[in-house]
């Protein structure tokens, strides 16, 4: 199986990266190779489809967007390390629920070569580090394509995370690598985690 496309894009706005990511899966044959897409965005609140507005506990004067991806509010800025994943699940013989798992389990072994212990919760999907949420987890799917994808906090300002309820969860507690001293670039935290993703996929 070929191997996905792994594209830097750097420091992108939202709104532009989701057209764009909407706009190759609107454009996608059987033959379209995969693509897994390392991004970083300015600071902005994405509300998912299911969201409810109350779970925007203050206005800021932070960007908000109304995007297509499941699950409800979250936060994104630079030191956040995005991996979106554009990924034909017919072909990968896979479904939405198992590519969850999958970035899950990404995650997890990445935060393990670091020393943190990380888990997954069925009841709210994200990985978390002594009970705070460190990676989160949104994706849409349109003619068995998906896109949209992870994000992992690295070395993120946390504090906006304050003004809404994440995941829409009141009192749910965000982290980072930072915050157990753990010093790296967004570049060098992706190498593992598209690692696990990439073994998973062409097993």
């Amino acid at each position: 199986m070929m191997l996905p496309t792994i594209r830097h894009q750097g420091l992108q706005d939202y709104r532009t990266t989701w057209q764009a990511m909407l706009a190759f899966t609107k454009m996608r044959t059987i033959a379209s190779q995969d693509e897994l897409w390392i991004v970083e965005h300015p600071p902005v609140y994405t509300f998912g489809l299911n969201v409810k507005s109350e779970h925007l506990l203050q206005e800021t004067d932070i960007a908000v967007v109304k995007s297509d991806r499941g699950g409800q509010i979250t936060y994104h800025a630079q030191g956040q390390l995005i991996i979106y994943t554009l990924l034909d699940l017919k072909r990968l013989n896979i479904n939405i629920r198992e590519l969850v798992t999958l970035l899950e389990q990404a995650m997890i072994e990445a935060l393990k070569e670091y020393g943190l212990k990380a888990v997954a919760k069925k009841e709210a999907p994200g990985v978390y580090v002594n009970e705070k949420k460190i990676g989160s987890i949104g994706l849409r799917v349109k003619k068995n394509c998906c896109y949209h994808g992870l994000s992992l906090n690295n070395s993120i300002d946390l504090t906006p995370f304050n003004h809404i309820n994440p995941c829409g969860f009141r009192d749910l507690k965000m982290t980072k690598l930072e915050d157990f001293n753990i010093h790296i670039h967004n570049h060098e935290l992706a190498i593992p985690v598209l690692h696990s993703i990439l073994s998973a996929i062409v097993a």
